[in-house]
Parts: C-alpha cells; structure tokens; sequence
C-alpha cells in the first residue's frame, strides 16, 4: 500500500468522487495498478486524517505538464501516457484535477483561484514546482473497493 497527501482543499472532491486521480513527481516506489491507495490530509502530522476508504489503484501513466508566465492560462501544454491533450481539453482536465475555481473558492488560499480552472492550476503549479517542465505519473483510482 502507498500513502499519498494532499492539500485540505481537495478533500471534498476527492470525498464526493470528482477528482479520482493525483499528479506525483517521480519517487522510488508508487502505487502499482491493482494496489490499494492509502489517501491522507495533513500526512505526518498530528492532525493526519484518511480521506476515504483505501481505494483500488487502475492506472500509473507518465505525464508531462508544462506551465509558462506568458500566457495567463499558466498551464500550456499537457500529455498523458505519449498523448498531449489538445487544447479543448486542458479546462475539464484541469477540473477533474481538483482546480475548479468554483470548488476552492473559501477553501484554498486565495492567490491560487484564477478566473478558470487551467488559470487556478496554473497558479499552484508554479508556486509548487520548479521549472516550466514536469515529468511525473498522473495516478488513478476507483473509489468503489
């Protein structure tokens, strides 16, 4: 089984099933396809709580993700598993990541809402990552055990 943590302004998407799937740098060790997932708030600390019933992990797929200060969107481009998503697809990906600005609004500090979805992303992803390229996994699961 693998922990991951998140931010407490996911958690009610990922309790009410709109968001089935995190986006991880690459480590050691992630989940494998069949694995339980082990799902936390505040992980490694006093007030560390599981999100939902352990979920069943179904697909690890790479995931590059590129964001840019030149365009307001922040997010410019995005590919899944060798597929980038064309871009029609980035705002309800973007959605389904948790970053509807609707969702988070009164939830997540305020200078990560934007306008859209793609914008809000993109304000966490360069207060959160290095550089304008990411490599990593995008990690999905089946909220039904």
């Amino acid at each position: 089984m693998v922990a991951y943590g998140f931010k407490s302004y996911f958690a009610p998407q990922i309790e009410d099933c709109s968001k089935t799937h995190t986006i991880r740098g690459h480590r050691r060790r992630h989940a494998h396809v069949g694995e339980q997932l082990q799902l936390f708030v505040g992980l490694r600390t006093r007030n560390c709580r599981r999100i939902i019933a352990d979920p069943a992990c179904v697909a690890v797929l790479p995931i590059v993700i590129m964001s840019s200060d030149l365009i307001d969107a922040g997010i410019a481009y995005i590919e899944i598993d060798g597929r980038p998503l064309h871009r029609d697809e980035i705002e309800p990906f973007a959605i389904s990541d948790g970053f509807d600005p609707g969702r988070l609004a009164g939830l997540a500090p305020s200078r990560l809402i934007g306008s859209t979805a793609r914008e809000t992303m993109g304000r966490f992803w360069r207060e959160s990552h290095q550089g304008s390229r990411f490599e990593g996994v995008i990690i999905r699961w089946n909220p039904e055990i």
